[in-house]
């Protein structure tokens, strides 16, 4: 079938590709840049999350569409029909657009940065006394690690490592014959200079070098020097199953992988000016790559360092040009004085990251590891945090003479160095260590806890939507249940012998664990709000939604005239106000603060409602080749927090955006002044209502109703 023939039949009526809606998400996240009510150096920090963001788009999904060109080349998306190659196209042809964006709102931050005696040099705009100053830095502390390369008959090509930087240098010899030179950026060397009584004022290092440039290369003439980066194919999957049969170590088989990441096709070149041809023409040469893979961006191509510049502002500036400092509470219906463990026995406890502190669940990790009670605890790990006090509580409660069972899942992309150096801690402090599931990511976010009591086993169970990460706690938006009952750990425990035995086919009476648990109960859910009509109801919170027999699904389900809300972050294949497809669902798109990172799916209103929280994304990845784990919400107070959550980020008027009919996106309209920020809210109102414990009465908790309320909106 033509594709304009399934044009005509519906077939890619309301949905889009998948990267193309990536491109659109990520351009959201620049447009948050340009926002003037966002402090200025926190505008700058999106310009540099919005260039990682697109480095590892191009590792990772142009890497993968290359790698398809060559394994099937007559594939096809399933959202549009078109071929990996096509794909390619299309993206090369949309990222011009963006690179120029991303120089106009740059160019506006640094004269708002400017305003404030914060200004990025060139050497050329050093006076006299900082040029001294930086020359003299200069010979003793960078000379001696630069190690420039002239490329010829004696010397290869370098291999230039993935968005590292280098300077590029046309030489001309005595002869007039003309090469290449490089200079790498060392990553000995710090990122940026600064200048001396004022940090504020800094020349960053490839600057530097390019000043130098001419005197590095002997005899040789420098014509004219740039600097550039290459990003390379990162997406190492195709290459695992390599390592499968092979009886390696996990560990082994992926610091192989690793290493041939940096190994891989070069997919971008980056140069921070306009060369001439000649240079120009050599340098597509070396890479291997095309015109239309080559970019000229005049913003720093590496902009990790803005992080250690907005951290070393002085106290007077910092509050200035940064977010005012938030710290999450601690949870007001959760005392400080008695026992987590017991308290979650009493009644299920919500966690909403980072509006929550991360330390009541920390605080029951290290009562579990110390309880007399607890006879294991058993976890799944996907990204921990460089400094983790989970993995050190683990430890502690092995060496505590607990059983302890780590499922690390060593695939994590870009984690994978800092989880096999923590799986090797954990293991030496006496944890059972699993490296996952056979050809399926482990992305379940589960932790279970046992305890012998004199009746039977008794179970806290901890599911979550966010990795058990304490950075990331502070900086995404995630959900985490903790509960004691008996059914959902025991589901736990079955999901944790299963994982052992490489069984993804376990039943469950509660948990939906996927790949087989959680699509199909999606669509039979959905499927019961169809049979509702116009009467029926669904909300799904997610990253993203790519999985076609889902994105039917809520196309039926509009047909039939439910209600049908989507709250998406990024990639949103399916198009909604589709006429005669999609007309009664609507996407709410949030990009602020905080990264938006919670999934929540909502069926039905009443008596009938049922909500669950997740780590499942509806990707196809997440619902078909992981596993993952949704939990059923019951404690009727959870619900209504719940879905006082969801209320507000659809009510968001400030950072919330509508997806249209063509994929594009549409600021909302905010009715007020003011406006209504979401995340602003949750910063100041507490999801949970507010309680007190009496100690005289311990398991007695009176509710004071008196927040929130006003918030709560009938969904």
């Amino acid at each position: 079938m033509s594709k304009d023939t399934d044009q005509v039949s519906g077939k890619y009526i309301y949905t889009q590709n998948r990267e193309l809606s990536w491109l659109r998400f990520n351009q959201r996240v620049l447009e948050e840049a340009g926002d003037r009510t966002v402090p200025a150096m926190e505008r700058l920090k999106f310009i540099a999350i919005f260039s990682s963001n697109l480095d590892e788009f191009f590792m990772i999904r142009v890497g993968s569409l290359f790698d398809l060109t060559r394994i099937d080349y007559k594939a096809t998306d399933s959202k549009t029909g078109m071929t990996a190659q096509e794909q390619l196209s299309m993206i090369y042809r949309q990222v011009p657009s963006l690179i120029a964006l991303k120089k106009q709102i740059y160019a506006s931050v640094m004269s708002d940065l400017s305003a404030c005696s914060i200004k990025d040099l060139e050497f050329s705009e050093l006076n006299a006394s900082e040029q001294q100053y930086i020359e003299k830095y200069f010979l003793s502390n960078i000379l001696p690690f630069l190690s420039p390369i002239i490329v010829g008959s004696h010397h290869p090509v370098p291999h230039l490592n993935t968005k590292a930087l280098y300077v590029s240098a046309l030489l001309e010899d005595k002869k007039g014959k003309k090469s290449i030179g490089f200079i790498p950026v060392s990553d000995t060397l710090p990122p940026y200079i600064p200048l001396p009584e004022s940090s504020s004022r800094y020349i960053r290092m490839e600057n530097i070098l390019l000043q130098w440039a001419p005197s590095l290369f002997g005899s040789y003439r420098v014509i004219e020097a740039c600097v550039l980066a290459v990003t390379r194919n990162a997406d190492i999957s195709f290459d695992v199953e390599k390592f499968e049969d092979d009886g390696e170590d996990s560990r082994i088989s992926m610091a192989k992988l690793l290493k041939k990441r940096n190994q891989l096709s070069v997919v971008r070149l980056e140069l921070s000016k306009h060369i001439s041809e000649e240079h120009l023409a050599r340098l597509k040469t070396l890479v291997q790559v095309e015109t239309h893979q080559v970019y000229f961006d005049s913003c720093p191509l590496n902009m990790k360092y803005v992080y250690q510049l907005a951290g070393e502002l002085a106290p007077e500036k910092a509050s200035a040009l940064l977010y005012p400092s938030y710290m999450g509470r601690w949870p007001e219906d959760i005392s400080r004085e008695h026992s987590i463990i017991e308290q979650i026995q009493r009644q299920d406890k919500l966690l909403f990251y980072p509006f929550d502190s991360v330390e009541p669940f920390l605080r029951l990790l290290n009562e579990a590891a110390d309880s007399p009670d607890v006879v294991s605890i058993k976890i799944t790990i996907y990204r921990l945090a460089s400094s983790s006090k989970i993995a050190r509580t683990l430890c502690r409660a092995a060496e505590n003479g607990k059983e302890v069972i780590v499922l690390m899942e060593l695939r994590a992309r870009f984690d994978e160095s800092n989880n096999l150096q923590w799986s090797k801690i954990l293991e030496e402090a006496g944890c059972q260590v699993v490296y996952g599931i056979d050809n399926y990511k482990c992305h379940s976010k589960i932790c279970l806890i046992t305890l012998r009591s004199r009746e039977k086993l008794r179970y806290i169970t901890q599911i979550g939507t966010g990795n058990y990460n304490e950075k990331t706690n502070t900086m995404y938006t995630d959900l985490s249940i903790m509960t004691a009952s008996d059914a959902i750990g025991e589901d736990g425990a079955a999901f944790f012998r299963n994982m052992l035995v490489n069984n993804l086919s376990g039943e469950y009476r509660e948990l939906l664990v996927a790949p087989y648990g959680i699509k199909s109960t999606i669509c039979a859910l959905i499927d019961r709000e169809i049979q509702k009509g116009s009467e029926g109801y669904i909300c799904i919170k997610s990253n993203s939604i790519t999985e076609c027999d889902i994105i039917n699904q809520l196309s039926a389900a509009s047909q039939a005239g439910v209600d049908v809300q989507l709250i998406i972050r990024g990639i949103c294949c399916i198009l909604p106000g589709v006429p005669g497809y999609t007309e009664n669902i609507h996407v709410t798109s949030i990009v602020g603060r905080y990264l938006e990172h919670a999934r929540i799916y909502c069926f039905g209103k009443g008596e009938d409602e049922k909500i669950f929280i997740s780590s499942a994304d509806m990707m196809t990845r997440n619902l078909n080749r992981r596993v993952e784990i949704a939990c059923p919400v019951y404690d009727p107070e959870i619900k209504e927090q719940l879905k006082w959550i969801l209320s507000c980020q659809m009510r968001d008027d400030t950072k919330a955006s509508f997806v249209m009919a063509d994929g594009s996106y549409s600021r909302k309209q905010s009715r007020s002044r003011v406006g209504f920020n979401c995340q602003e809210e949750f910063m100041q109102i507490s999801p949970h209502k507010q309680t007190v414990f009496i100690p005289e009465r311990p398991g007695l908790f009176k509710t004071l109703i008196k927040n929130c309320k006003r918030a709560l909106g009938k969904m």
